[in-house]
């Protein structure tokens, strides 16, 4: 193990895990609640729209809270036909109200079939032991019920070699817990140690220029490599580096 490495990455986690970044950040979103399922419908939502500008992605999310009545987990089951034909206005980049309202009734139908997404993950965990199978199992059944086929460009594949980012940014926000505060911890049948490093271009950048990964291409062999390499400085809660790696890409002001 290369031990100033390892200092260096605890250095700027201890730095960027912090509350006072979560304002800018995507996470803020779920923050805003204190249900467990408000938190994980709007965590998903604000996870399925964040490439891009970050303050962008955030302004994004938060008009679809007001768009579903900010009672996100309440509006995903309760909604009315003429509700969700208003949620057809939004629009983020490639991501429009239809794909909204699929992924709304898309969210119903794993609320009725499993108890919810937490539950499908944790059920899913417990059975497989594999957070990879999870994401494929998750792609495959969210998509299962009727919809426009462009909403699928939305939620990544892993069978593919997509990195799914996204969605490995949301299962670190549900299932990642620590005393800061950041992430929420809600779903603890699936442990910290089995989760995979959400792979974007700053975290790529960093990452490489660091020498913790050799793949050029961002995809999923890229998010094992990545995640082995941090599981060596630490097996129990390798993805906490996200926010070194993320944060050293983010901030102008630091320096490697």
């Amino acid at each position: 193990m290369d031990h100033e490495l390892k200092a260096l990455l605890d250095r700027l986690w201890d730095r960027y895990d912090r509350t006072e970044f979560i304002e800018e950040d995507p996470i803020s979103v779920p923050h805003r609640y204190t249900d467990r399922k408000d938190r994980e419908v709007a965590g998903f939502l604000a996870a399925a729209i964040a490439w891009g500008n970050r303050r962008s992605i955030v302004r994004s999310a938060r008009r679809m809270m007001l768009l579903m009545d900010d009672r996100p987990a309440d509006f995903v089951r309760e909604a009315s036909d003429r509700e969700l034909e208003f949620v057809t206005s939004f629009v983020h980049r490639t991501f429009n109200g239809g794909d909204f309202r699929d992924f709304i009734l898309a969210l119903r139908r794993m609320e009725e079939r499993f108890g919810g997404v937490g539950a499908f993950f944790e059920d899913r965990y417990e059975k497989t032991h594999s957070v990879a199978e999870c994401l494929a199992d998750f792609r495959e059944e969210f998509l299962s019920s009727e919809h426009d086929p462009h909403c699928e460009k939305h939620l990544s594949s892993i069978r593919r070699g997509a990195a799914c980012k996204r969605l490995c940014m949301y299962l670190k926000w549900m299932v990642r817990r620590d005393d800061r505060g950041v992430d929420f911890g809600l779903w603890t049948r699936i442990p910290m140690s089995a989760l995979y490093i959400p792979l974007d271009l700053h975290v790529g950048e960093v990452a490489r220029e660091l020498g913790l990964l050799t793949r050029r291409q961002n995809d999923w062999k890229a998010v094992e490599e990545l995640t082995r390499v941090l599981r060596e400085f630490d097996p129990e809660d390798p993805v906490r580096y996200d926010f070194s790696l993320f944060g050293a890409g983010m901030d102008p002001h630091c320096e490697l």
